[in-house]
């Protein structure tokens, strides 16, 4: 489907023949198109296709949808529906301008229509048109759908195409001697054609700086959440990826510098540390790092130990860190705390570390903890947030339900395949009509060549390769470290948290580029089979690290298991 949401806005009709479509098991492999705008119109200024439909080795059906609970033919020849005005011009005609405006522009472009059935027909999802409409020679009978087909939407556009099939052939001598189109590729290709031609406005410098603009203008909810800093001693902001939380954690430090406090800035990510650690370097009297980081400079160490045990971080790092803290005292206790990605660090032992970081502790002192507590707590912490509520009881809950981020198409499809509930439902970014793309493919195959097309396609689209992120929920196996593909090899070079160089494409672990973000994303591996805990998170954490683009190479069976069907 493609948008691969239906907009609020649209007539109830439109959605319900959607939704059937979206739901039927038998629509695969067909491409189907909603609201496609047509700017050539052979009859008008403009128009639109309601539903443009695609079906390999069956054709394609142009399909008007008219959502009206009643039908009315006058005798003077014109239409009145439901409540809207009479109008001369019929839904048939509509369909049949639209689909003849489709034509002229795919002939334009040299697709090969000969064997192709290019047919217009109109479904009126309120009524039961086919048994109501009488025989008119302005239109065929198969050219009718209605309300009951919306239970076999599938096999109701199947029969349309296969008696519209049928007439053509009748009329045009050996139409389809020999089968009918399109192919797979060609299906692939005219829908191609279809939807960029009137949904891609921007160049690639002018995408690039709308996108830098809006990711760093404030909204009203951020707005409204920096209020709640100033009126509040302590607070626990919450809010899915993306919805502009280390940009709030950055805002917020500031804020706190200029009132001539010092303080720290933490967060669990080392990425992100290195990342927060380069945009806030001018800042007087801000300790800027990861969480550990801070405990190792506490303890007195360099570094970890080489191949440093879970016992490490979790008891003897943080036992030494306390001493340095409790022997310290007032010397090493700050003004404010501001911990991003809370979710991941809210144990009880670095609890009891913050608590004697910071002038008045988790219960009085001046804390600020930005965390996901949907799906980004990927590191084994479900009880984090009843624990701060237990430490911090006087803390005020601030949640953040916008997505500044992604654009909207992203944020549906992270809805549908890692099951967020409620999952995104306003977006600060304005759609650009372009669908992710899921890529399929076989269990344990190399994925080098879909890498490479997928690199490729970014580029041609304007996209430059330092403006690109490859990643996967797997370290040494991943297709990026594994590759044998010599342009791959070139190009690919591990992420470490700092902007990429030009003619450098970046990869990493979904888990280490947690917190981070780029334009445009190519996910691969994701094979649930293969991956042992927390599949759905690191999903989700994956796909919401793409801004613009994203791209997703994906076991077939767990693209089944994903959007619900069976492996």
């Amino acid at each position: 489907m493609m948008p691969a949401f239906c907009p609020d806005d649209a007539p109830p009709g439109e959605k319900a023949v959607y939704a059937a479509l979206q739901e039927s098991s038998e629509t695969g492999d067909w491409m189907v198109l909603h609201s496609l705008g047509i700017a050539a119109h052979v009859r008008q200024v403009e128009g639109e296709a309601d539903f443009v439909v695609i079906v390999p080795g069956a054709g394609i059906l142009v399909i008007e949808v008219k959502s009206h609970q009643s039908i009315d033919r006058r005798s003077d020849g014109t239409w009145k529906l439901g409540n809207d005005a009479p109008t001369a011009r019929g839904p048939f005609q509509q369909a049949s301008g639209a689909m003849h405006s489709l034509r002229d522009y795919l002939e334009k472009m040299s697709v090969d229509l000969r064997s192709v059935p290019m047919l217009s027909a109109v479904w009126f999802t309120g009524v039961r048109a086919r048994a109501m409409l009488p025989p008119n020679p302005e239109w065929h009978d198969w050219q009718v759908l209605d309300s009951k087909d919306l239970k076999t939407a599938s096999s109701a556009i199947l029969r349309t195409l296969a008696a519209g099939t049928k007439h053509l052939d009748d009329k045009i001598k050996y139409f389809a001697y020999g089968g009918v189109g399109p192919d797979g590729e060609a299906t692939d290709k005219i829908a191609r054609m279809l939807r960029p031609k009137f949904e891609l406005a921007t160049v690639a410098g002018d995408r690039r700086r709308a996108r830098e603009s809006q990711l760093i203008s404030f909204i009203e909810e951020q707005f409204l959440a920096l209020d709640a800093v100033a009126e509040n001693g302590s607070v626990l902001f919450s809010g899915p990826a993306g919805c502009g939380k280390t940009f709030l954690a950055m805002e917020s430090a500031r804020r706190e510098l200029a009132t001539g406090k010092q303080g720290w800035l933490l967060c669990f990510n080392r990425f992100l540390g290195h990342r927060l650690k380069q945009d806030m370097a001018d800042l007087d009297g801000l300790t800027v790092g990861t969480f550990h980081q801070e405990l190792l400079r506490l303890a007195g160490l360099a570094r970890a130990p080489d191949n440093p045990t879970s016992e490490f971080w979790n008891e003897v790092l943080p036992e030494r860190a306390m001493e340095a803290l409790i022997d310290g005292g007032a010397s090493l206790t700050s003004d404010f705390l501001i911990v991003d990605e809370i979710q991941d660090i809210a144990t009880e032992p670095y609890l009891d570390i913050m608590d004697l970081m910071v002038d008045g502790g988790l219960k009085a002192g001046r804390v600020l903890l930005f965390g996901d507590f949907e799906r980004q707590a990927i590191f084994e912490n479900e009880t984090g947030r009843e624990r701060l509520r237990a430490r911090a009881p006087y803390m005020t809950s601030h949640k953040l339900m916008q997505n500044c981020r992604n654009l909207p198409r992203i944020g549906y499809q992270v809805n549908l395949l890692s099951h967020l509930e409620p999952g995104y439902q306003q977006f600060r970014r304005l759609d650009d009509g372009v669908d992710p793309e899921f890529r399929q493919y076989r269990a344990k195959q190399d994925q080098s060549a879909l890498l490479v097309s997928a690199i490729r396609g970014l580029k041609d689209e304007g996209y430059e390769l330092n403006e690109i992120v490859v990643l996967s929920p797997q370290r040494d196996g991943s297709t990026a470290t594994t590759t044998q593909d010599p342009w791959l090899r070139q190009i690919l070079k591990p992420a470490d948290g700092l902007p990429s160089r030009a003619g450098q494409v970046q990869y990493s672990t979904i888990h280490a580029f947690k917190g981070l973000e780029a334009p445009a994303v190519v996910v691969t591996d994701l094979d649930q089979s293969a991956t042992t805990d927390n599949f759905d998170s690191l999903l989700y954490v994956g796909l919401t690290r793409a801004t613009d683009r994203l791209i997703a190479l994906i076991e077939r069976s767990t693209l089944r298991r994903a959007v619900g069907g069976t492996a």
